[in-house]
């Protein structure tokens, strides 16, 4: 379908993007990679007066690595973050887990804020941002704010960005152990199934740090704080993997739909974590 008739807007800097969502209110929208909203506007299930494109606004744009911490602009690709070579070295688990996004063609489209931002529970960006304890950074009219990734989503679609914010920013810490993010779908370019991201890391034998999140098996993504206690303390055994797993299964809130019934995606879910706790385990 053709998407009703709208205005764009290609502002060149964050402060008349946000000029600009105060003009027009609820009839504007900020637009990323698009692959989320420009499909929904097409559909007609998005009515969009006001498109407010952020491409030129390259402040958004980068990867910064310091000592300890990365900091990725909201308008960074999927593409950017897998050919970065030194975010592979600090934090490789993102470029794992973009690699499974979709295909090369909305890797080189698709932002990681956009993937965020939307509050879609299918997209694979929120869970891992969780997993690596990330942080947003929100600019609107009334400043600069910042929210934790297990804090930012509320419901599905449904964030704590207000309307008039835009997403700038992203930090989370470096990582030197052990990761790995695990995702079954039924075909290239599908959401999940079920998707795991895991890190670990440890002391001799022992895990003595560990944080696990879940993707598309509830209305938002999961931080499973009980599964990630449960790796903790233990060699990742048969015994802590099974505790993990359980853990997770109860924080889930699978729903039937075209990827399978509940108890399908609950067996996929614990087969997926299962498998991503063996692969950062070796990797540790």
């Amino acid at each position: 379908m053709i998407p009703a008739a709208f205005e764009y807007h290609r502002p060149g800097d964050v402060d008349a993007a946000i000029a600009l969502l105060q003009t027009h209110g609820d009839e504007a929208r900020v637009l990323a990679g698009g692959h989320s909203l420009i499909p929904m506007m097409k559909l007609r299930m998005a009515a969009v007066e006001h498109l407010i494109d952020l491409q030129d606004v390259t402040a958004l744009q980068g990867i910064q690595i310091a000592s300890d911490t990365v900091t990725i602009g909201a308008m960074t690709t999927q593409h950017d973050l897998i050919a970065d070579d030194g975010l592979a070295k600090v934090a490789p688990i993102i470029r794992e887990a973009a690699l499974q996004i979709a295909d090369p063609q909305v890797r080189y489209m698709g932002t990681i804020g956009g993937n965020v931002a939307n509050g879609d529970p299918g997209n694979d960006m929120p869970g891992l941002m969780q997993c690596v304890d990330a942080v947003f950074t929100l600019v609107g009219p009334d400043g600069t704010r910042e929210v934790k990734a297990r804090e930012f989503f509320e419901a599905a679609y449904m964030t704590a960005r207000d309307d008039e914010e835009i997403l700038t920013q992203i930090r989370f810490p470096t990582h030197a152990g052990g990761y790995a993010y695990e995702k079954q779908k039924r075909k290239i370019g599908d959401y999940a199934t079920a998707a795991a991201a895991v890190l670990l890391t440890r002391d001799g034998g022992m895990c003595n740090a560990a944080s696990v999140a879940m993707t598309n098996l509830s209305d938002v993504p999961v931080f499973s704080e009980n599964a990630s206690a449960a790796l903790v303390g233990s060699a990742c055994d048969a015994g802590a993997v099974k505790a993990a797993v359980d853990a997770m299964l109860e924080d889930i809130d699978p729903s039937e739909d075209n990827r399978g019934p509940v108890e399908f995606k609950r067996h996929v879910a614990g087969v997926i974590l299962g498998h991503a706790i063996a692969r950062a385990w070796s990797r540790a």
